[in-house]
């Protein structure tokens, strides 16, 4: 069985996923409502953006920044665990397959599962602002949809790499359970902690220093945005964030640390899947 061929049936049987289904129908309903309310938070309002652009990127980034790492997690925890547990993994290395073709196989494949999800949300998003807003930003609206496939793919490697070490699904879905929690709520929490060891419970008077803001620019969801601000310049009024300081801080720099969220995971996955005893 060839990698080719090894992206074709992870993709076909994660295709018919209930999960998926699930998910994917939840994301679609989130981001067509925010799309159909054209809601703009009240911070951007009086932005010089097209007023019709910014509430397309709302619509777009509420539902990746929280849904899209549930899909990508969900989708791709047991793409080894769930075969070792079932005895089918070691038939699969029983085929001419090096296990870094297996593995990058399994990546590739469900990432193009979960674009299959997020394309089916923005192609709702897409028909609303064609039928109902005064003005469609398709650039942006590409350029979004391309980021937000490499963010799903991002909790993909994370949620892939990380069910090379475990030997259960169920393992593997409490791993993908914690993962999210770190992502979505820890992550902020930890740094709060840092904050108050450092500074107390009120942020510095001239702002944190750029390794704080670092260290939260190493959350997915975070890098993100930030490459979301460097590709697209019209999301930088829908952000916070700041875009002065050191180069390290920069909205570029979200774009490598996507990178690496996706290579050091399956870097990690494969040490650990190649060394692995298969029963």
């Amino acid at each position: 069985m060839p990698f080719t061929a090894v992206v074709r049936k992870d993709f076909a049987d994660s295709i018919r996923s209930f999960v998926l289904a699930s998910t994917t129908l939840l994301f679609v309903a989130f981001a067509g409502f925010q799309a159909a309310i054209k809601w703009i938070p009240r911070p951007y309002r009086d932005s010089p953006i097209d007023p019709a652009t910014l509430a397309l990127l709302n619509s777009m980034r509420q539902p990746a920044v929280l849904l899209i790492p549930l899909i990508g997690l969900l989708v791709a925890y047991d793409t080894v665990a769930g075969e070792r547990e079932s005895g089918s993994l070691r038939l699969l290395l029983g085929l001419p397959n090096a296990r870094g073709e297996v593995l990058l196989g399994k990546f590739v494949g469900r990432t193009a599962v979960v674009a299959v999800g997020v394309l089916a949300g923005y192609a709702v998003v897409a028909a609303i602002a064609l039928a109902t807003y005064e003005s469609f930003a398709v650039g942006v609206f590409v350029g979004y949809a391309v980021l937000t496939v490499v963010y799903g793919g991002v909790y993909v490697a994370i949620a892939t790499g990380a069910s090379c070490a475990m030997s259960s699904r169920l393992d593997a879905l409490s791993v993908a359970g914690g993962l999210y929690a770190l992502f979505i709520i820890g992550w902020d929490i930890g740094l709060y902690l840092i904050q108050g060891v450092f500074y107390g419970g009120e942020p510095p008077a001239g702002g944190f220093p750029d390794w704080f803001n670092f260290l939260g620019m190493l959350n997915p969801s975070t890098a993100f945005m930030k490459a979301s601000r460097a590709a697209i310049p019209a999301y930088r009024d829908l952000t916070f964030y700041p875009s002065q300081g050191s180069a390290y801080v920069q909205d570029w720099v979200g774009i490598p640390i996507l990178v690496a969220w996706i290579v050091v995971p399956l870097a990690l996955g494969y040490w650990r899947f190649a060394r692995a005893d298969v029963e």
